[in-house]
C-alpha cells in the first residue's frame, strides 16, 4: 500500500459555479459545478485510484482486499468493508438549500443508512457571505410547523457571517444551508441522505422545483438554540491543532512553514489530508508524494510513519 489519491467525482447543481475549477484547479467544464467528492464510498459514487500500481481499482476493491491494512483494525472491526467518511469540495455560487440530516438511528430505520454528521472549513468567502446554522431561538414542534404554514421558515434561522478558516461541526438535526460566495471543504459520515426543507421556490433548467422532506423533518430536527457549532481551533505553526473530535471523525488542523514527522502507530486508523492552501510533500519510505491545494491524500492505515514538509501549505488531517 501507497499514498493514495482518488478522482474526483463531480456534481453539477443549479448552485454551483467555477471556483471548482478556477481555484482549485478541477478539470470541470460546466459553469454549475457544485461538489468535488475527492473521497467516497456511497454505493454508485465510489471512488477510483488515480495513481500508481493500484490506478484503477474502487475504494471498495481495496477494502475488500487490504481491509485493517487499509482502515486500521479497531476501524475495521467497527465499520466492516465501508469507509466511513466522505469527502468533498464545495462550490457555492448561490445559496443551497435549507435542510437537515437524520441520525444513525432513523437513518438506519428509514433508510439503512448511515446518518450524517458533518463539519465545513471554509476555504474562501466573498464579503458578507454567511451560513445559516440552526435557529435563532429555541423552537417547539408546533412552533416550528406554525412558522412553515405561514412562510416564515427564513425569520427563525440563525446566520452567521463567515470568512476563510472559519469551522463548523453540523450534528444531526441541526439545519443548515452554505451561503452564496463560499468554498469550503466538507467531511462528512459516509451518508447521502438529506432531508431539504427550503429552497427558495427556485426551478430547475426544465422548470421543475426540487422536492421537500418536510414531513421526514419533523421526527429528524434539533429545535433547541445550541451554541455548539462554531470551532474555536489553535493555528499554531508545524504542529497538528486539535478542531473536531467525534466519534465519526477527528479533524486536525496543520499550518506547514517546515517539516514535520508523523508517527500514527498508536492510533490504529487511515489518515486523510485535504490541503486547503499552498502545496505540501509527503514522504513514506523515501519516496515522495505531492500534495497541492484542492488535492486529498488517504494515508493507509499500515503506513504509520512518514514526514510532511512545505514553506507554506494549509492541511486538516481526518482519522477515527
Amino acid at each position: 500500500m501507497y499514498p493514495l489519491k482518488f478522482t474526483p467525482i463531480f456534481k453539477d447543481y443549479l448552485w454551483g459555479g467555477t471556483k471548482l475549477k478556477e481555484v482549485l484547479g478541477k478539470d470541470v467544464t460546466t459553469p454549475t459545478a457544485a461538489e468535488s467528492w475527492e473521497l467516497s464510498g456511497v454505493d454508485g459514487n465510489v471512488s477510483i485510484v488515480a495513481e500508481g500500481t493500484l490506478k484503477g481499482k474502487s475504494l471498495q476493491d481495496l477494502l475488500e482486499v487490504y481491509g485493517e491494512d487499509l482502515l486500521g483494525k479497531q476501524v475495521f472491526e467497527r465499520f466492516g468493508p465501508k469507509f466511513p467518511i466522505l469527502i468533498k469540495f464545495i462550490d457555492a455560487e448561490k445559496d443551497l438549500s435549507v435542510q437537515l440530516h437524520p441520525g444513525d438511528e432513523l437513518a438506519k430505520a428509514r433508510h439503512n443508512s448511515f446518518g450524517k454528521t458533518e463539519m465545513w472549513h471554509v476555504m474562501q468567502a466573498e464579503k458578507d457571505a454567511e451560513l445559516i446554522v440552526g435557529f435563532n431561538k429555541s423552537l417547539t414542534r408546533e412552533e416550528y410547523v406554525k412558522a412553515m404554514e405561514e412562510g416564515k421558515l427564513l425569520s427563525i434561522l440563525n446566520r452567521q457571517k463567515v470568512a476563510s478558516g472559519d469551522t463548523f461541526f453540523i450534528s444531526p438535526g441541526k439545519v443548515h444551508a452554505i451561503g452564496a460566495g463560499i468554498l469550503l471543504a466538507e467531511i462528512q459520515q459516509t451518508s447521502n441522505v438529506t432531508y431539504r426543507i427550503y429552497d427558495y421556490d427556485r426551478k430547475d433548467k426544465d422548470g421543475n422545483t426540487r422536492e421537500l422532506h418536510t414531513d421526514l423533518a419533523l421526527d429528524a430536527l434539533d429545535y433547541d438554540l445550541r451554541n455548539d457549532f462554531h470551532m474555536q481551533y489553535a493555528t499554531d505553526e508545524n504542529r497538528l491543532n486539535p478542531m473536531v473530535k467525534s466519534p465519526y471523525f477527528i479533524t486536525d488542523y496543520l499550518h506547514l512553514t517546515d517539516r514535520v514527522d508523523i508517527d500514527v502507530e498508536q492510533r490504529d486508523s487511515f489518515h486523510i489530508y485535504i490541503c486547503t492552501e499552498g502545496e505540501s510533500v509527503f514522504t513514506v519510505n523515501g519516496k515522495d508524494h505531492t500534495l497541492h491545494m484542492g488535492e486529498t491524500l488517504l494515508m493507509p492505515a499500515c503506513i504509520d510513519k512518514y514526514s510532511i514538509r512545505s514553506e507554506h501549505a494549509k492541511i486538516l488531517e481526518v482519522h477515527l
